[in-house]
């Protein structure tokens, strides 16, 4: 049975609802179709903002030849079939779903084919097709970024919907409060539509009975996509930039989705990378949290989880200490290195203990000679640094 989403596929761009800055007036792909020409493409975004859509609608109005096919469920076969359809009719659109997915072999057959205009490709993806699709691809195809599905588009596309369900009974909130939970996605909001008006006799929706089919909003999160980066991304910015409520938020998206292992990991790295000798005790008490975390489980792990995090976000911050290790780090991976002062090598007695002197501390070098007077930690203005080094003056006798 045909779903709702494929009914309402647009015929043409003008009826694709939302992605104004590419089919709008005078964008793009509006242009591309007054001047019937088209190139191989790629169209990335988050489900449900009109990739699909999109392309059927190109295919439609310029009138092409058009096979779909899906990077992971399509066998090598049947790119081998498209090929040979493209050579006897002198042209194809492909249109290649989850097309970061598509392995070595077949881009190595298709590759020949959209670089002599045989096929057209256009690829649809979720994932950042600057990292995760083969640069051969990609160079042989422009890339338009779709951006999220706004509610009130998304209203649009269900009012729409309303007119192909016969005797559908609704009205405008039920329609937003749809909207509202599907988190920029249409193809959910028109299968939450569909299946809230076959679960009824009479065929009267409103705002209760979506609400006893799902009450709760669509939450995208996928580890193996881009999306799932761009919030612990966020989240580690938001904390560095000492945002408590931002940090929260998307703390709570990773909870949402169950997400212990890569909160812990992100907050291991923050407390070191970002927070470091501004507040050394952080990594203890971040360890305690991870372990209470970790006992208690979900639900009850989100609340030495949210402690921390808010911790940490109202922390002082430094990363003087990865300042100084990567500059380390530079010098080695350019040979700048040099020898081990022969006094401080193993076994060596002319060696100076600095516990045998007031202060514990002594004058002797332990640089390299070639590396003498180098410095590589810069201390940030901070109370724990400004301490640590004013006791470190203090041991050398330095006012």
């Amino acid at each position: 049975m045909e779903i709702l989403a494929d009914k309402l596929r647009p015929q043409k761009l003008s009826d694709v609802v939302g992605q104004e800055h590419l089919i709008g007036k005078d964008k793009i792909l509006t242009n591309l179709v007054k001047n019937k020409k088209i190139f191989s493409m790629i169209l990335y975004g988050s489900p449900g903002t009109g990739k699909t859509s999109i392309a059927y609608a190109l295919s439609k109005e310029l009138g092409l030849r058009t096979k779909f096919l899906n990077a992971t469920v399509s066998k090598k076969e049947d790119f081998d079939n498209a090929i040979a359809e493209a050579k006897f009719y002198g042209d194809l659109l492909l249109v290649v779903d989850e097309i970061h997915r598509m392995n070595k072999d077949k881009q190595d057959i298709l590759l020949p084919f959209i670089e002599n205009g045989t096929i057209i490709l256009i690829g649809l993806t979720t994932s950042n097709p600057y990292h995760n699709i083969n640069p051969a691809i990609r160079s042989r195809c422009q890339i338009f970024s779709l951006h999220e599905m706004q509610e009130e588009d998304i209203i649009k596309v269900l009012t729409k919907a309303t007119k192909t369900l016969e005797g559908l009974k609704t009205n405008k909130k039920t329609l937003e409060y749809i909207a509202s939970l599907s988190s920029g996605d249409v193809r959910n909001a028109l299968n939450l539509l569909e299946m809230a008006y076959y679960s009824t006799t009479k065929h009267e929706i409103d705002i209760a009975i979506i609400k006893s089919i799902n009450s709760k909003p669509v939450f995208l999160h996928d580890k193996n996509e881009d999306g799932h980066y761009d919030v612990l991304s966020a989240l580690q910015k938001s904390i560095r930039g000492s945002d408590v409520d931002a940090t929260l938020h998307y703390l709570g998206r990773l909870i949402e989705a169950e997400d212990l292992e890569s909160i812990i990991r992100r907050f291991s790295v923050i407390a070191y990378e970002d927070i470091g000798l501004a507040n050394p005790g952080i990594g203890p008490r971040l360890n305690a949290a991870i372990e209470a975390a970790l006992r208690v489980g979900l639900p009850e792990a989100r609340i030495p989880l949210a402690e921390i995090a808010i911790e940490m976000a109202l922390s002082p911050k430094s990363n003087s200490a990865v300042m100084a290790i990567d500059k380390v780090l530079e010098d080695i991976h350019k040979g700048n290195i040099g020898t081990v002062p022969s006094h401080i090598k193993n076994g060596n007695p002319n060696y100076l203990y600095p516990h045998n002197y007031p202060n514990d501390w002594v004058k002797q070098e332990y640089l390299p000679e070639k590396l003498r007077g180098t410095k590589y930690y810069f201390p940030k203005n901070n109370l724990v640094e400004n301490n640590l080094n004013k006791v470190h003056k203090e041991m050398k006798g330095e006012k």
